[in-house]
């Protein structure tokens, strides 16, 4: 399996499972199955409220702890947030079934989030949280909370899909050293992802899904990838992505379908993008 380097030297699968949205009564069989196949790098989040079937899951497959790498997501407003936040990490692991995380976020940019970066700092250093990062950050907030902190977010993990692609927000994360990672891959189906002639006629010339298309145009674009299904066929479909290359070409045609908007809500100005991104290169 390709990894990426995260900026602690941290190596993190590109393409992995994710469980958002799976029932907790599928929750573990997904889990296993998509162990099976061969995905090693598993998403999950106290907001999903199925931590503890990807624990079953992980503990019923036989895979060793360390051939996994594992990320949940810290979802509290509590105050005060910083021993709120080492209690809901308590409470994510030991759901778990797991000593450590190899990847922590926060879930969105919601309450005192430098309080919780700060816990979420001391999780890292401790070693509890071998990485840490987070999700759902537009790009001013980003930047705020890489200036007035620690230790630089090793991941910010955001809407990206063809009609969504993120490529200057990718570029100005790049610069900070932050991965991006991309939720709702398939924009969950919506704008006719499945049948967009583009994306079609590309499949066809590779033999492949749409969905396999998007995968590997992610992965050649450096953005870390976590598809969900809780069909083990498509599971196996959607992890045999690395016998097949797009043409530049190929990736210019993607490239044309991105209209900017979000297909759930919108969180990232791209106006503010580009004017953080000349600041800081300033």
């Amino acid at each position: 399996m390709r990894t990426v380097t995260l900026n602690n030297g941290i190596e993190m699968p590109i393409l992995g499972f994710g469980v958002f949205q799976v029932d907790n009564d599928q929750t573990q069989k997904a889990v296993e199955a998509a162990l099976a196949a061969g995905y090693r790098s598993i998403d999950t989040a106290a907001a999903y409220a199925n931590e503890a079937a990807v624990g079953a899951a992980i503990e019923a497959s036989g895979v060793p702890r360390e051939d996994l790498f594992i990320t949940t997501k810290l979802w509290v407003q509590d105050q005060p947030a910083e021993a709120n936040t080492i209690r809901a990490f308590e409470e994510s692991v030991s759901k778990l079934g797991l000593d450590y995380v190899d990847l922590y976020l926060i879930h969105q940019p919601f309450g005192d989030y430098y309080g919780q970066w700060r816990a979420m700092e001391k999780l890292n250093r401790d070693g509890r949280a071998r990485a840490i990062g987070v999700s759902n950050f537009a790009a001013d907030q980003l930047i705020d909370l890489i200036i007035n902190n620690d230790i630089v977010p090793a991941v910010n993990q955001i809407e990206t899909h063809p009609f969504r692609q993120n490529v200057d927000y990718q570029e100005l994360m790049k610069g900070e050293g932050v991965q991006i990672e991309s939720w709702g891959p398939f924009a969950e189906g919506k704008n006719g992802l499945f049948t967009n002639d583009v994306l079609s006629a590309i499949g066809d010339a590779h033999g492949k899904s749409v969905a396999q298309v998007v995968l590997r145009w992610m992965i050649q674009r450096d953005v870390v990838v976590i598809p969900k299904s809780v069909n083990p066929d498509r599971m196996a479909q959607n992890i045999d992505v690395f016998d097949f290359e797009l043409t530049d070409d190929e990736m210019g045609l993607i490239a044309g379908l991105h209209t900017g908007e979000s297909q759930f809500f919108d969180h990232a100005d791209p106006d503010m993008v580009r004017w953080l991104s000349a600041r800081r290169l300033a």
